[in-house]
């Protein structure tokens, strides 16, 4: 027997799917069987042998009954019966050849109703990879045993290079987190759910808990570096995260889960798969969940409503489609972010106010309220046309609204409407001061289509396609006079504060289109019997920009277009069936992750100009170099150099005027950034399954940054050589999971070195360490009720609060003197870490 190809797939917990290719003599067949069982874990030895003898093109499928050990006859192609005997018992996923008689030995696992299976390393946290760059990724085998609260951004938090600065232990607040990855923040991180591009363009903050419940996630693959070419993505110079959800079930039946646990928490989810729906070939599931919970510190809460759905047909040879639909509905308060002075004094109990008649406005939590509605559809389709051609294509659709809310005191006489006074402003009674809520109200629509189209030839695949997006964002400001108790009328803004002349009151009123196209070509070449694999692809991306802004005074009219070319190349050479090394080298850019880049805004209390347009805009560029190697076994080790060369490094920050918080991109110049990682995982022994991760990161920033001086004049800050900010030296993360069928468990610790949070590195944050913990309890099929089961997840253990990340970056925390003149200090603002807690959940399959 030359070769011996064995792949396995469980289906519902009922059935095994196990194919086999044998190749020999320059002769290919294949097998298909079909075995049904009736408990969670099948141990023993499935045996294939070869059918048929001369026709290399002949299909053959039956099904195989596996009884005490005797399997089956069946007939050759001559009519004669071939006695299957087994020779030895396999220990292990593996496949096992023998000389003489041609055989395959398969151990498998049926999968639990949450998609467990126990068949990846690292417990859940090291599928294979294959690709010529770096990649890792997670499994139903980790996702499945976590917080049913987290979202995918807290979920690879363990991964190599992932700074993960959640300021929520629950994971239930994801507007407010800091994610980086090599220390690229999760602006300059691409997502995609399903294929679709799931961040919303401008603003590209992924909002990962918006796309679907941890439930129905089947897999999350994280590339640290750029994308891959054919990638619906133009931001995602830090690297790719693509979420993949549950495929449906064949069979009829779903999931229950309900959670409770710290602060308040309470969690139900149900999803129901349909199964085969008659001879159509279409299956599908939709699901539903709810979550109330009280914010882990200071006051109100949060409230989310979320639904999936799915369906799918196949059909013919590898021919796929589907459609795709998720709804979420999120109600949440922006948790107050401290300096290191109010850290230092308050720690975790620095929040927002109870009541509204405090020091200011800004500090009452109900002006701090937020709210995102998020609507995606996508209906990604896979064709198999023979002769090598396939064809990939993407149409999606999504569409997103809410508001942000802050807290402002305005002048009866004395505001003023972008340069010019407003005039008495039409407000019931007769303060001269008036108390309002600052409400920013969005929507978004953004829809495309990405199209691949490839034909392989021999040892040659070619690639060609185009992707195209078309985005609409209308973001007007306004202010509303708050109730006698301090309550707010309308959130959404449709009670405005008026001029004297009837306008209403703004601070900037925005509308902007984007248009991306985008064409790729890609070609990969197999050699030497498929050891050496050589990819060379180009993508030109072409964004234009338009924005106009309906304040008077400001400018209308603003925008800006862009063009760029991303070669890419990768190669990688197969040392033996289990080591692999490989090299490549990437291109990739990211336009400034803000409209306010855009927009002039002028203070409304002062009528004076606090924020101008930019102008002569350049966008983040990258070029990247990556060596790596790889072995797979009972041991898996990935390993890999990396290097990185920025120019006009875009760092997001966030201020706050008229206390309404303000997202915006800061220039951070050239950027250079080196390091090594490591990732260790393996096979399941004994029902262990280990995993260990790391980083050493050294990046600097490679030029001086412009500062405004005390007395007005633009100086240089000497921060070239500096630290690059939001990025520590060293991160580790060590994991240990635990499952022999009914007993569950496993730990996840997190190490995160010192981070910078100024360009002059005068302030910074200490290290700190994460642990969680998750055990559980699986039962036995009871009546309707499929392995039903217990599980406990303790958050963050041995943490009261701590600061995770940096929300608002600053040039320099101290006063500094440049060239004779006086650069005053800012002091940055944290992202708050989160305390401890404890979820309790409640599964079960039906």
């Amino acid at each position: 027997m030359a070769n011996t190809y064995p792949s396995f797939m469980a289906q519902n917990g009922k059935s095994f799917l196990l194919s086999c290719g044998v190749a020999r003599g320059g002769m290919s067949r294949s097998l298909l069987l079909l075995l049904s069982v009736s408990s969670f874990t099948v141990s023993g030895t499935l045996y294939c042998s070869e059918i048929g003898t001369a026709n290399a093109e002949t299909n053959h499928s039956s099904s195989i009954a596996k009884h005490g050990g005797q399997v089956a006859p069946h007939k050759n192609s001559s009519g004669r019966k071939k006695e299957l005997k087994p020779r030895s018992v396999v220990k292990g996923p593996q496949a096992l050849v023998s000389s003489g008689t041609e055989e395959v030995g398969v151990t498998g696992h049926v999968s639990m109703p949450n998609g467990v299976t126990n068949r990846t390393p690292g417990g859940g946290m090291m599928p294979p990879q294959t690709i010529a760059k770096s990649r890792s990724g997670l499994t139903r085998d980790y996702i499945a045993k976590q917080s049913p609260t987290s979202n995918p951004a807290a979920l690879v938090a363990s991964l190599p290079g992932v700074v993960y600065a959640g300021n929520d232990p629950l994971g239930t607040n994801d507007d407010q987190q800091g994610l980086t990855i090599r220390g690229l923040n999760q602006q300059e991180i691409g997502f995609l759910f399903e294929g679709i591009p799931a961040a919303a363009p401008v603003y590209l903050l992924p909002y990962t808990s918006a796309a679907a419940d941890n439930e129905n996630i089947q897999s999350l693959t994280l590339t640290q570096g750029s994308p891959d070419t054919r990638s619906p993505l133009y931001n995602a110079v830090g690297g790719e995260l693509s979420e993949t959800m549950h495929d449906p079930s064949h069979h009829f039946g779903g999931l229950i889960d309900a959670s409770y646990g710290s602060f308040s928490l309470r969690r139900h989810f149900i999803r129901v798969d349909t199964g085969d729906l008659g001879k159509t070939g279409v299956r599908g599931f939709l699901s539903f969940s709810h979550r109330e919970a009280d914010e882990w510190r200071g006051v109100g809460g949060t409230r989310r409503y979320h639904i999936d759905m799915k369906f799918v047909k196949d059909w013919g040879a590898d021919n796929h489609a589907a459609f795709i639909m998720t709804y979420n509905d999120a109600k949440q308060y922006y948790l107050r972010a401290p300096t290191k002075a109010q850290w230092d004094q308050y720690g975790v109990n620095f929040n927002y106010n109870d009541t509204p008649w405090g020091s200011s406005p800004s500090n009452y939590y109900k002006y701090q309220e937020n709210r995102m509605k998020k609507f995606i559809l996508g209906a990604p389709v896979n064709l198999k046309f023979g002769h090598g051609l396939a064809l990939d294509v993407t149409p999606y659709f999504t569409y997103s609204w809410g508001y942000d809310n802050g807290g402002s005191t305005l002048s009866r006489d004395g505001s003023f409407l972008g340069p010019n006074a407003a005039g008495p402003l039409q407000v019931g009674g007769t303060n001269t001061s008036i108390i309002a809520a600052s409400i920013d109200t969005y929507r978004l629509a953004y829809s495309g289509i990405n199209t691949a189209l490839s034909w392989t030839h021999g040892h040659n695949t070619l690639t060609g396609g185009a992707w195209y997006s078309y985005f609409d964002q209308t973001e007007p400001q306004s202010y509303q006079a708050v109730n006698p108790d301090g309550g707010v009328p309308s959130m959404w803004g449709d009670k405005p504060i008026l001029t004297a002349n009837g306008s209403v009151l703004r601070t900037y009123n925005i509308h902007l289109i984007q248009q991306t196209n985008a064409l790729f070509i890609n070609d990969t070449y197999k050699a030497l019997n498929d050891k050496l694999t050589v990819t060379a692809g180009f993508k030109e991306i072409m964004v234009t920009r338009s924005q106009t802004n309906l304040v008077p005074g400001v400018t209308y009219a603003t925008g800006q277009s862009v063009a760029e070319p991303l070669p890419q190349f990768m190669a990688s050479y197969k040392i033996t069936p289990h080591d692999q090394i490989y090299i490549n080298g990437t291109a990739s850019f990211r336009m400034p992750a803000s409209i306010m880049t855009y927009a002039d805004r002028y203070n409304v209390s002062t009528g004076k100009l606090s924020s101008r347009h930019a102008t002569n805009i350049k966008p983040e560029f990258a070029i990247g170099e990556e060596i790596g190697y790889r072995h797979t076994g009972f041991a898996n080790v990935s390993v890999a150099l990396f290097n990185y060369n920025f120019t006009h490094r875009q760092l997001s920050t966030t201020t706050y005027q008229n206390g309404l918080p303000v997202s915006e991109s800061i220039d951070a110049g050239g950027q250079t950034m080196r390091g090594a990682q490591i990732e260790v995982g393996l096979q399941r022994w004994h029902h262990f399954s280990p995993y260990v991760s790391g980083q050493y990161e050294h990046a600097t920033i490679d030029s001086n940054l412009p500062a405004v001086a005390s007395d007005g004049i633009s100086v240089a800050l000497p921060t070239k050589g500096k630290r690059a900010v939001n990025t520590p030296e060293f991160t580790a993360a060590v994991g240990l999971n635990y499952d022999d069928g009914s007993i569950f468990g496993g730990f996840n610790m997190n190490y995160i070195g010192k981070q910078y949070s100024t360009f002059m590195n005068d302030e910074s944050i200490p290290s700190y360490e994460t642990f969680n913990v998750n055990v559980g309890y699986r039962f036995k099929n009871m009546w309707l009720a499929k392995h039903p089961q217990l599980q406990l997840n303790l958050l963050n253990i041995g943490n009261s609060g701590y600061l995770s990340g940096t929300s608002s970056i600053k040039t320099n925390a101290r006063s500094i003197m440049v060239a004779g003149h006086t650069v005053a200090g800012s002091s940055p603002q944290y992202y708050v870490g989160g305390g401890f807690a404890g979820v309790l959940s409640f599964s079960t399959g039906f």
